[in-house]
């Protein structure tokens, strides 16, 4: 089954931790992971996490970094207006690839 995200995507968190105000924000997708059926968003659910010194990291300490989030979760965004879109996909009668186009407008999105 294919995904409606996919990476370097601009998405809009539709739900999650609200009560610190992070529903409705907009990032760019860093990666997909489809058979988790999570996605990694810039800037969003950020975590911290204890490391010991190592070679890549000669220091340690505390590092924060991005945590994955349920894909049900994040609605694609318009290039155009800024606002999310259901995502449908179809088959391309001519070549027969597969394309990702708006509900809405009916228009195809890259």
């Amino acid at each position: 089954m294919g995904l409606h995200v996919r990476k370097n995507d601009t998405v809009m968190i539709m739900a999650g931790k609200g009560a610190a105000g992070s529903k409705k924000v907009t990032g760019r997708v860093l990666k997909v992971f489809p058979k988790k059926n999570r996605v990694l968003v810039e800037g969003y659910n950020m975590v911290k996490r204890h490391t010991k010194p190592s070679a890549r990291n000669q220091k340690g300490g505390i590092v924060e970094k991005e945590a994955p989030i349920h894909i049900s979760n994040v609605m694609v965004v318009s290039a155009k207006s800024g606002r999310p879109l259901r995502i449908g996909s179809h088959t391309n009668e001519t070549d027969g690839k597969k394309l990702r186009f708006s509900h809405k407008h009916q228009e195809e999105i890259a």
